[in-house]
């Protein structure tokens, strides 16, 4: 049993536990330093993961490939930029307290576990240890009543979709005889022996996980809960957990369940354009920035389904390379609308970012950028995570989820440039209250990378076809 292979989860588990104690026994208020002790840890986990070597580990039960650490490289970006984003904020609405950075730390050991699912047992505790740390973020502004909402309606769906998931994986289990990958994947090696209930068994696991990513038609949580919970947790909610839910989702249709290709290839090609057409559509009549945001999220994984639904290395590649750029473009755009506070209270609506241009010009730019880089606008970072992904359809030759993806993108382009026209061309109020540097940090940051992503792609590029080329064998 090789365990340091999970040295990095240990050690940020142990540095969760670690904070929650520190954070009970020093009794005045603590959040600030339990937010930095947060990011050093996941900083610590970081430095680990490049120390530990490939393997399985705990039977077979836990494996470390190139696959796994691209992802969790992924969610430790997102959770250290959730944590930064939520300092300031969190101070300000009175929801200052060490829980929060502790609770974020325990939901990335859970997404860490579940891209390094070797087993559908490991799956399932990974999942749940992420789901129940965000069912708490989501409702931890407990004094507000939308975010009591927020968690209520995420934590009733959430427990739908875990039994959806269940289901599916007692009948795999029950069809196959094992919840080991590598054995369900040598026993389905002949796709013409495999009954329907096992098909129907997959189905229900692709159901689960399909809510996690905010999928159509498993998406009707996420406008409210995006809306209701504290904007942090927005952030964080659009960001690791999102990368670690598509990273499992890859990690078991293609590895278990890849010699069904044909058999769910269909149900993911609806799957993805229904989410792309309510991702473009959806968004275009709402005022709240957080709620547009919340469908320009199930639009963009729709954009990220297409490379599973293509099933080959390009594909696989494209899907990584697409959630490397939408972490910094998600976390950015939240960064601006964290800076929204007027009159010492946090505003979401989308024309209170009106006359923005004039008042705070580098806010203003860099809001620009994220909207554009999200339309796909060259030489921005989301144009080559959408060229990757529809490069991958093109080579499978599904045109027509290519063309749609194109089409849903030049019609999605129209609520983010609105942003763009209210914060130029509409007069409004002066600019926002003096934003924390924690903001100006992540949002400049998170611009740099949107903006000059082309100078750096080939690494990214790169790391994203090995760990494509270790998913596929």
């Amino acid at each position: 049993m090789n365990w340091t292979l999970a040295l990095p989860e240990i050690a940020l588990a142990v540095s969760g536990m670690a904070i929650l104690l520190f954070g009970v026994l020093r009794k005045e208020e603590s959040g600030f330093l339990a937010s930095m002790l947060a990011i050093g840890a996941l900083l610590l986990a970081g430095v680990l993961m490049t120390a530990t070597g490939a393997g399985h580990a705990y039977d077979g039960q836990f494996v470390v490939d190139p696959f796994s650490v691209a992802l969790k490289l992924l969610i430790l970006a997102g959770a250290i930029l959730g944590v930064a984003l939520s300092v300031d904020y969190n101070r300000a609405e009175g929801i200052g307290r060490f829980e929060f950075p502790v609770l974020i730390v325990m939901a990335t050991v859970g997404m860490m576990v579940m891209v390094s699912a070797a087993n559908l047992m490991t799956l399932y505790l990974g999942l749940e240890l992420q789901s129940l740390s965000i069912y708490v973020l989501a409702a931890f502004a407990r004094e507000n009543l939308r975010s009591a909402e927020a968690g209520l309606k995420y934590f009733v769906l959430g427990a739908l979709a875990s039994g959806l998931l269940l289901y599916g994986m007692t009948l795999v289990y029950g069809f196959t005889g094992t919840m080991d990958f590598a054995r369900i994947a040598t026993g389905l090696a002949d796709p013409m022996q495999v009954s329907a209930g096992l098909i129907v068994g997959v189905v229900f696991i692709l159901a689960g996980l399909a809510f996690k990513i905010s999928a159509v038609p498993f998406h009707m949580w996420t406008p409210d809960v995006y809306e209701g919970a504290p904007t942090p947790v927005t952030a964080f909610l659009s960001t690791a957990p999102k990368v670690a839910a598509m990273g499992l989702l890859l990690r078991v249709m293609i590895g278990p369940f890849g010699h069904l290709l044909a058999q769910w290839q269909g149900l993911v090609v609806l799957v993805s354009i229904a989410s792309m057409l309510l991702g473009a559509l959806g968004a275009i009549g709402q005022r709240n920035i957080k709620r547009l945001m919340a469908y320009s999220s199930i639009g963009h994984m729709g954009y990220a389904l297409i490379g599973l639904a293509a099933g080959t290395v390009s594909g696989v590649r494209g899907v990584l390379v697409y959630l490397a750029v939408y972490i910094f473009m998600s976390a950015g755009a939240f960064a601006v609308i964290l800076a929204m506070r007027r009159g010492g209270r946090a505003v979401e609506g989308i024309a209170d970012l009106a006359g923005l241009g004039r008042s705070d010009p580098a806010l203003a730019m860099l809001m620009s950028v994220f909207m554009f880089s999200m339309a796909g606008i060259p030489p921005l970072s989301g144009f080559f995570g959408k060229l990757y992904v529809f490069l991958a359809a093109v080579q499978s030759g599904m045109w027509t989820l290519a063309i749609i993806g194109v089409l849903t993108s030049v019609v999605g382009a129209y609520y983010y440039v609105r942003i763009i026209k209210v914060m130029y061309f509409d007069a409004g109020e002066t600019g926002f209250a003096v934003r924390p540097a924690t903001l100006s940090i992540v949002a400049a940051g998170s611009g740099l990378v949107t903006l000059l992503f082309a100078l750096f792609a080939a690494p990214v590029v790169a790391m994203a076809e090995a760990a494509a080329r270790a998913l596929l064998g």
